[in-house]
């Protein structure tokens, strides 16, 4: 008996070849999908990085602020006690550059009789792969490949109302407006 042709068994076939061409498709796209989707992770990770790293830096400086008005002149423990608030940062060069020595750069200035103090803070992080080379390029990194991260804050040590006060800055001068002498 002859093979009969019946008009829905070549269609069929082709349908089922289709599928199986269709399934390739979906891998091929994830091909090229897929290293884009990766590059796109990276351009959101570092500047996701370089914020962290300036919160911790702005947050460590603002309270060193606070310390350096309050402390007796005391510089060192101001600068040791900003170092430590550093230490949140973690000691991989993505974050901080570590090796071959700490970036933190750390400056203090004033007491609690100037009329206003302040701390430094800067440091340097390395560029994530593929970034650096975008970096370089746009002339955002220094001579050793590395972003430049700096951060300031200054602060008043008394109020203005205490500046302003016709008996001055002195303590001593106001315990004796208080008790009258």
């Amino acid at each position: 008996m002859a093979a009969r042709w019946a008009p829905g068994s070549l269609c069929l076939g082709w349908r089922l070849r289709l599928g199986r061409d269709e399934s390739g498709q979906a891998t091929v796209e994830a091909a090229f999908a897929l290293p884009v989707l990766l590059l796109v992770m990276l351009m959101l990770l570092q500047p996701g990085i370089v914020l962290y790293d300036r919160m911790v830096m702005a947050d460590a400086a603002a309270e060193g602020c606070r310390l350096l008005a309050t402390a007796e002149g005391d510089a060192q423990a101001a600068e040791d006690f900003v170092r430590r608030r550093l230490g949140s940062v973690p000691p991989h060069d993505l974050f901080h550059v570590h090796g071959g020595g700490c970036t933190w750069q750390v400056e203090c200035q004033g007491d609690e009789g100037s009329a206003e103090v302040s701390v430094r803070i800067a440091t340097q992080l390395k560029p994530l792969p593929l970034i650096d080379y975008g970096a370089r390029a746009l002339g955002l990194v220094n001579g050793q490949g590395n972003f430049e991260v700096e951060v300031e804050a200054t602060a008043p040590t008394q109020p203005d109302w205490v500046r302003e006060s016709s008996l001055g800055m002195s303590p001593a001068a106001w315990v004796s407006a208080r008790d009258g002498g």
